[in-house]
């Protein structure tokens, strides 16, 4: 087959304007992932594209991938859903780019379809729930950590990944970022370039990878704790990432600044 289409909702996660008239988009899909499009006269279009192709937009898409050609031609957007509450507030819309830049970052393009539906899912409640929430460090360090496992990235909160023992309640452990997971007190001495980190901060996290999303505002987590996770994700989104988030330092300022919600 010369060409395939594609038809369905998809989450616009970041457009560029191309050329004179176009714009590239990156879209995510539940049925391709990540999915690279160029909508041709994008910037002058009235009838296809009117008001569609802004960011966090969920649209309904007509797209044609074809063998002879490097990138797919996205022919039709349909505004389905525009999160009007993201932009209500800075922190939020900030929040809410800042995330779906992750994801733009690792999501796939293609792979099983389970997998894909699983963070196109992902991905949509998390837009809905930080329309309705206040943006705060503590949300923003969740959804982080349920972004990173919906891309297959969970890392391993409760059991040694050396060793494979769970550690008991008081142990001194560490976490290791390359390993993606703890490693209890016995490991961290045997092996150097585990993180300190205390194994309640460890098992908070845990249970805001199982909790319902929608519950996920409602996590007991601050103080020292708070401190300890940011810092243990954030070197672990980095580490996958590879380089700093463009959005992370807005967010930032939005969530420490006076202005913050």
């Amino acid at each position: 087959m010369a060409y395939r289409r594609i038809r369905g909702e998809a989450i616009l996660l970041r457009s560029v304007d191309f050329g004179e008239s176009d714009r590239i988009v990156h879209l995510l899909c539940p049925q391709v992932g990540r999915l690279t499009a160029i909508a041709k006269g994008a910037r002058r279009s009235v009838k296809r594209f009117a008001g569609t192709l802004d960011l966090c937009n969920l649209l309904q898409i007509q797209a044609e991938q074809r063998r002879s050609q490097s990138m797919t031609r996205l022919d039709q957007a349909i505004l389905v859903h525009a999160y009007l509450g993201l932009r209500e507030q800075p922190a939020r819309f900030a929040l809410a780019c800042y995330l779906l830049e992750i994801i733009d970052r690792l999501a796939p393009e293609g792979g099983q379809r389970q997998d894909l539906e699983r963070l196109y899912t992902f991905t949509r409640s998390a837009l809905r729930l930080i329309e309705c929430e206040d943006a705060s460090p503590r949300l923003r360090l969740l959804l982080e950590l349920r972004a990173l496992s919906a891309l297959g990235l969970r890392p391993e909160l409760k059991i040694c990944v050396d060793c494979g023992v769970e550690p008991d309640a008081g142990d001194g452990v560490g976490f290791r970022i390359a390993d993606g997971g703890l490693s209890c007190r016995v490991c961290s001495m045997r092996r150097e370039g585990a993180m300190p980190v205390h194994l309640g901060t460890l098992r908070s996290l845990d249970r805001a990878l199982t909790v319902p999303l929608i519950e996920l505002g409602r996590l007991a987590l601050g103080g020292e704790s708070l401190v300890e996770a940011e810092h243990l994700v954030t070197r672990f989104q980095r580490f996958h990432v590879g380089i700093e988030l463009r959005s992370e330092r807005v967010l930032e300022g939005l969530l420490r600044g006076p202005t913050a919600a």
